[in-house]
């Protein structure tokens, strides 16, 4: 279906109508919010890691590169701005609502997946050591020789949750799904081999590749843990996408299936008051020939007792002249 606009899709116009309708959508939003959170309250799975085994866990703790708090500006607020750019050149309001709801669903089931495998793999960091001995002397059981940690608890909590990582799952999830969003914004894969609409849809997956390196290169994560988030974020983003969008080489692509659903249901609308005119026109015009018919058989039928009246007459008179 080409590209078409039957008048401006606005909030005041559709907006309340498409939220009520989604409501439960928002619901789960919210519930999966919640349970985002009480899943980095719970303490993770403490893995065995004895003294052999910290050879790979002693590389130096940095600070972040990508602080926690410019995750969700990456992963959220970015495509956002995006998404909400494309809402004031259409005016649509049913490709805000469904951009806006999978991509906080693309994050948010992403976010949780990651903290609950986080939680339940306990996989250390790389740094563990430094988490763990703060002062470089490490302290083992001399029984089970596993570590007995001298650090800070939030920290050596927090050197428990290497696999996967969150700041690479989180990037792909929201920057994926705007990838996925460009492509049928700019119909990338129209057949007509423009590689420069190529090149756009890249730039998010290059700036959340660039943060997956970065959690490499600060020592906070193996490049198993970077690996596995990437594939977890992307993966989820394609599923979101394709919930509320066609794929972008679809004709359609360009726009969410509610939309179309809406033009659909009001052309079927639209039909069905044309039909029922039609038959009151039809259901009008019969009843007037009805009418008609009945008035010309009345008139009819008494032409012909007039005449069979005088008939008589006639006979009557000729019977007296005999």
């Amino acid at each position: 279906m080409p590209e078409i606009q039957l008048g401006a899709q606005t909030l005041r116009v559709h907006g309340v109508k498409l939220a009520k309708f989604h409501m439960h959508d928002w619901f789960i939003l919210l519930l999966l919010v919640v349970i985002e959170i009480g899943l980095n309250l719970i303490e993770p799975f403490h893995r065995f890691v004895g003294a052999d085994m910290m050879t790979d866990l002693k590389y130096p703790l940095k600070d972040n590169t990508i602080p926690l708090w410019a995750v969700p500006i990456i992963a959220i607020i970015l495509p956002l701005a995006v998404i909400l750019i494309f809402y004031f050149i259409k005016w649509n309001v049913y490709d805000l609502h469904q951009a806006i709801l999978g991509l906080l669903f693309s994050v948010l089931i992403t976010g949780v997946l990651t903290d609950a495998i986080k939680d339940a793999v306990g996989r250390p960091r790389p740094d563990f050591f430094w988490r763990c001995f703060p002062d470089g002397k490490g302290v083992f059981d001399l029984v089970t020789g596993d570590v007995k940690c001298t650090g800070l608890k939030r920290v050596i909590k927090e050197g428990h949750k290497s696999f996967p990582s969150g700041h690479t799952s989180w990037s792909f999830a929201g920057l994926g799904f705007l990838a996925w969003y460009l492509s049928g914004k700019l119909r990338a894969f129209d057949h007509r081999g423009h590689v420069g609409k190529l090149c756009i849809i890249f730039l998010p997956l290059l700036l959340a590749a660039l943060v997956g390196v970065s959690r490499v290169d600060d020592y906070w994560h193996h490049w198993q843990d970077v690996f596995a988030g990437s594939l977890l974020g992307i993966s989820v983003a394609s599923f979101c996408y394709l919930q509320f969008f066609p794929p972008p080489y679809d004709v359609d692509g360009w726009g969410p299936h509610a939309y179309f659903q809406m033009l659909f249901d009001e052309r079927n609308d639209g039909q069905s008051e044309s039909n029922v005119m039609g038959c009151l026109t039809v259901r009008q015009a019969e009843s007037g020939i009805a009418y008609g018919r009945s008035h010309l058989g009345v008139e009819t039928s008494e032409v012909i007792e007039q005449d069979t009246n005088s008939i008589l007459n006639d006979l009557e008179l000729g019977r007296r002249h005999y």
